[in-house]
């Protein structure tokens, strides 16, 4: 089965004004996503979906793919949705969106995402990290609980699974997961989902997957040991996210 990873990047966000154009480690933050993921080596291509030839630009001068998108798109899935549906990327079975404010993607959390596809049987795959406890009170951090067989139950900003006897709180804190920006879809799953209106339940978490949970849509989650560095949201997160990027990526011509 041929892959397409598709990466939407909107220049228009409101908590990080020009986000996709912030710098990460002296290159775009888009350029640095791009990198990512061409670099796991999981997908047969790799494009990124923008509204402004701002952003295509600086992707295609980094040797990239861009495709220009309606500037109209509510989400960055109904973007992914576009690009899967052109002609030239028809021949891709699995679809991946790998958000533009991903640059620390982990490998086995894209890997896991496309394996429920591929060999899960599930229309949909995504993935969630172990978290501690202290995570589920937190409504920024967007917990999954799921079935036997890695189906998602449910996706919340509230404290799921909720303990309500402290004698059970060993049994609760094994099933604490983060859940990770990143899907892998089939195409007639994808079209699906972005042609259903937006469900109450996702209206009132502000969780788009919700949509296609409460459509019967069934989506797999692969467990990971830990959830990805997390997404460049905000100024906060972009300063973290540079002195990550210090940490852990040594500068050009130097050696450790």
């Amino acid at each position: 089965m041929s892959t397409l990873a598709v990466i939407p990047a909107r220049l228009g966000a409101t908590r990080l004004p020009r986000k996709p154009l912030r710098a990460l480690g002296g290159a775009p933050l888009v350029v640095r996503v791009l990198e990512r993921v061409r670099a796991l080596g999981l997908a047969d291509a790799v494009v990124v979906a923008t509204e402004a030839e701002e952003v295509a630009a600086v992707v295609r001068a980094a040797g990239g793919e861009a495709v220009l998108t309606s500037p109209e798109h509510p989400s960055g899935t109904d973007r992914v949705a576009e690009v899967a549906d052109r002609p030239e990327y028809a021949h891709h079975d699995v679809i991946v969106n790998v958000q533009g404010d991903e640059p620390f993607m982990r490998a086995d959390a894209m890997a896991g995402a496309i394996a429920m596809v591929r060999d899960g049987g599930f229309p949909l795959g995504t993935a969630a990290g172990r978290r501690d406890a202290t995570v589920v009170d937190d409504p920024n951090c967007v917990k999954v609980v799921r079935a036997d067989d890695g189906r998602a139950l449910y996706f919340s900003r509230a404290a799921i699974p909720f303990l309500r006897d402290a004698a059970d709180r060993a049994v609760r804190d094994a099933l604490v997961f983060q859940h990770m920006g990143i899907y892998a879809c089939r195409r007639e799953a994808l079209r699906r989902w972005v042609s259903l209106p937006p469900h109450p339940l996702e209206i009132v978490e502000k969780l788009e997957q919700l949509r296609a949970l409460a459509d019967g849509i069934a989506m797999g989650v692969a467990i990971v040991e830990a959830p990805s560095w997390g997404e460049v949201n905000t100024e906060d997160d972009l300063t973290r996210a540079n002195a990550h990027w210090s940490a852990t990526h040594l500068p050009a011509g130097t050696t450790r």
